[in-house]
């Protein structure tokens, strides 16, 4: 197990037929061989578990990988728990390039993003 970077871009869309690079996520996890969260790792690694939002025209927000249940959600800085940014089944799905993972942002929308890169 190690502490990993991963970057997400977002999807092709109605909006983004050909996804956007500037739309996205880039965060820091306790990711096994097989690329799947490691909840303990991460209780004992959170303080370092980091995410950076960054969109196009907008401030980049900043916070944490938060494992809540069998949840994980993004949580920024100076929001409440409630505006948490869920990750859709992200314990069962792999965190490997080239895969897709899903984040229900805070505008309520379920959005796809796109794995580019996990070093």
């Amino acid at each position: 197990m190690a502490l990993r970077r991963v970057r997400l871009e977002l999807a092709r869309d109605h909006d983004f037929p050909n996804g956007s690079a500037l739309r996205g996520y880039e965060f820091v996890a306790p990711l096994t061989a097989d690329g799947h969260l490691d909840a303990e790792e991460w209780r004992a690694n959170k303080d370092k578990c980091t995410v950076r939002r960054f969109w196009e025209h907008e401030p980049d927000e900043r916070g944490t990988l938060r494992h809540v249940g069998r949840g994980w959600h993004f949580h920024y800085e100076g929001q409440t728990i409630d505006d948490d940014e869920p990750l859709f089944k992200l314990d069962r799905h792999s965190i490997v390039e080239t895969e897709y993972l899903s984040v229900t942002e805070h505008d309520g929308v379920l959005r796809t993003f796109r794995v580019v890169k996990v070093t």
